[in-house]
């Protein structure tokens, strides 16, 4: 009796541990693909307005965020506390760019935030290196996609970073941005 209550007490304990994190989330807030973000697409106004009657749930932010080549101001989208993507201004009110940054949305291809490249189906072949801010990075085109791209970076890389990481050395790399751009 004692052993068959210890042995039930263990099988509720790890499905407490396994449900409560470890693993990718498989909710999804929205998917970016060549038309957009979910809701959001090249017609959407650059406001804090537009992106909340586009979505509904969102709390929106402004917060201080790196591109490649720079870093500035932007409009970040949170839900739940968890900041799903990054609102870039372009020059004529629209949106620019948007980056999404939680496993809880998902690319084109079913791509999502922490993927390795393999998993996420990327070819070192058809990636370049970062620049500037995402250097020794990998910036490759999603599948058969014209607008989304995926960037994955490699924890505690230690370079080169002016060139692409070794194919070895990207089996490593992670999913870190699913970006779309008009």
């Amino acid at each position: 009796m004692r052993f068959a209550l210890i042995a039930i007490l263990a099988v509720i304990l790890a499905g407490c541990v396994s449900s409560g994190g470890g693993g990718p989330s498989t909710e999804t807030y929205m998917t970016i693909t060549d038309s957009g973000a979910g809701p959001i697409n090249a017609t959407t106004r650059y406001s804090e307005s537009a992106l909340k009657e586009a979505l509904p749930w969102a709390e929106v932010r402004t917060v201080q965020m790196a591109r490649e080549n720079s870093t500035g101001w932007t409009l970040a989208v949170f839900r739940d506390g968890i900041q799903v993507i990054q609102v870039f201004k372009g020059s004529d009110g629209r949106i620019d760019e948007i980056n999404g940054v939680t496993q809880h949305l998902t690319g084109p291809n079913g791509e999502r935030i922490g993927m390795t490249m393999s998993q996420a189906g990327a070819r070192r072949s058809t990636c370049r290196v970062g620049r500037n801010l995402w250097r020794g990075m990998a910036v490759c085109p999603a599948r058969g996609s014209d607008n989304v791209t995926l960037v994955f970076a490699i924890p505690g890389y230690g370079g080169p970073f002016d060139e692409l990481p070794s194919a070895e050395d990207l089996k490593q790399a992670e999913l870190q941005r699913i970006i779309w751009r008009p």
